[in-house]
């Protein structure tokens, strides 16, 4: 299962092998990191081309968000954390610290757009796993959430060969669902929503952070003006974190040579339940069902697409019409999709980052700010999730926070997301060749892996963060 900013649940066939695979990862991680560029800023646009990404996004929340935030906006200039980016990961973090009492700001730039239920859907989606689920809930976010626009999906299945499957359901686990694909933007919304709630969260919207001053007491001054005191600012502004090179952070960046395009569709079935990847040697082709949207009277399915290949090939596809694009679809994604009409297209580069360090100079980084991930397992903003609950675990004290404390974050969650960037490399690496020997072995492992039984049900918890 592919996707980046969206598709965020962990495949559980990364770890069905895992132990089989350890030696080979510690001599893959070995070779990678050889061939590593160390460097101290990198600047990489990720933003979805077409109609999408910041032009989905409105510069105005609602009118009662934005009237109690200016009343509050001269009057509290002094936080405990200072979190520049509202986005899912930025939301989550200032919501989480603003329920243990802490005083927060929040800066972004653009607001999210308001939710109607006729809206096409976003490109720009989500694979949230039940762990990320259990987040939101603790933070009261999900109810919101799951009321406007989610799907559900109970099954998962990868392949090369159409006869070696590993396939995986719910049932197995007695849950009723493995996991939601939702958009960024209903998730983004649902968090948003909750702040009002809380008087000691302060939105800074429209603003942008225009620069840091260091000290005993870090002072933050952002685009309009506003300066703000604060002991700690945690970096969510994203793959090209402005935090990140404010403090001086280096990160080790790897370019996969590559490009991801995104294509949301029409489908003729109904909703689907399952979400689907097969291997290709010039890359993945992944399917995830979206939430149905009405026309005429009727529920009508809705997918998107997840096309890997070279950047000269993603650029042919873009160029061509819907119609167009729809018999290349038909030719390259197998049979299990079915007709479709194609609804809206966009593409991103695929690069790995990493920071060298999580915190520097009262600054911490979560979420894409501090890593990027090949998004062939999906893991995306579920990492993210997870950095929140690391960082909130450790500073739930009534005290304020202190580098031992950062310390602690960094350690756990820094290890766990280079392992899991090293084995998705290695996955990537194993399937995008067509040499014969190499497709019958990983095609005897995808088969052995549908027989595994309990084993298989042990790896599908662990994946699920259970």
């Amino acid at each position: 299962m592919l996707i980046r900013f969206i598709l965020n649940h962990s495949h559980p066939w990364l770890y069905w092998c895992h132990p089989l695979a350890s030696r080979v990862l510690y001599w893959f991680q070995s070779t990678l990191t050889s061939s590593e560029k160390q460097v101290n800023s990198f600047d990489l646009d990720l933003s979805l081309m077409g109609k999408t990404g910041r032009n989905l996004i409105g510069k105005k929340y609602n009118e009662k968000q934005s009237k109690n935030q200016s009343d509050k906006v001269h009057k509290m200039t002094k936080f405990d954390f200072v979190v520049i980016g509202g986005g899912m990961v930025g939301a989550a973090v200032a919501l989480g610290f603003a329920k243990q009492g802490k005083q927060v700001a929040v800066v972004e730039n653009f607001a999210p757009k308001a939710f109607e239920q006729d809206q096409p859907l976003d490109i720009r989606v989500s694979a949230i796993s039940q762990n990320s689920v259990n987040l939101l809930e603790s933070l009261g976010a999900w109810s919101g959430i799951s009321s406007k626009r989610v799907c559900r999906y109970k099954r998962l299945e990868t392949w090369e060969h159409p006869e070696c499957r590993t396939r995986f359901h719910a049932d197995s686990l007695d849950m009723e669902q493995l996991g939601y694909i939702v958009e960024n933007r209903v998730i983004q919304l649902g968090l948003w929503e909750q702040f009002e709630h809380h008087d000691n969260l302060t939105l800074f919207c429209s603003d942008k952070l225009e620069r840091i001053e260091f000290g005993d007491v870090n002072q933050v001054t952002l685009d309009s003006g506003e300066v703000l005191e604060t002991g700690w600012i945690i970096g969510a502004d994203g793959a090209n974190s402005m935090v990140r090179q404010m403090a001086g952070i280096g990160i080790t960046a790897w370019d996969y040579r590559q490009d991801c395009m995104l294509i949301n569709v029409e489908t003729e079935l109904p909703q689907q339940d399952i979400t689907w990847q097969q291997f290709m040697p010039s890359g993945p082709r992944s399917f995830l069902p979206l939430a149905s949207l009405e026309k005429d009277g009727q529920e009508v399915g809705q997918g998107s697409l997840v096309w890997y290949d070279s950047a000269r090939r993603i650029r042919e596809l873009k160029q061509l019409s819907n119609t167009a694009l729809e018999r290349e679809i038909a030719q390259h994604f197998p049979s299990e999709l079915g007709p479709i009409k194609v609804l809206q297209a966009g593409s991103f580069p695929l690069t790995r980052r990493h920071a060298q360090n999580y915190f520097k100079r009262g600054c911490v980084l979560v979420g894409d700010s501090a890593h990027t991930i090949n998004p062939l397992a999906g893991q995306g903003v579920n990492l993210g999730f997870k950095d929140v609950k690391a960082l909130l675990e450790v500073c739930a004290s009534d005290e304020p926070a202190t580098e031992k404390q950062m310390r602690k974050y960094e350690i756990k969650r820094r290890g766990d997301n280079l392992l899991m960037q090293t084995g998705m490399d290695f996955f990537y690496k194993t399937f995008s060749n067509d040499l014969g020997p190499a497709k019958f072995v990983r095609n005897a492992a995808l088969k052995l892996a549908e027989q595994s039984g309990p084993i298989k049900d042990q790896v599908l918890k662990y994946a699920l963060g259970l």
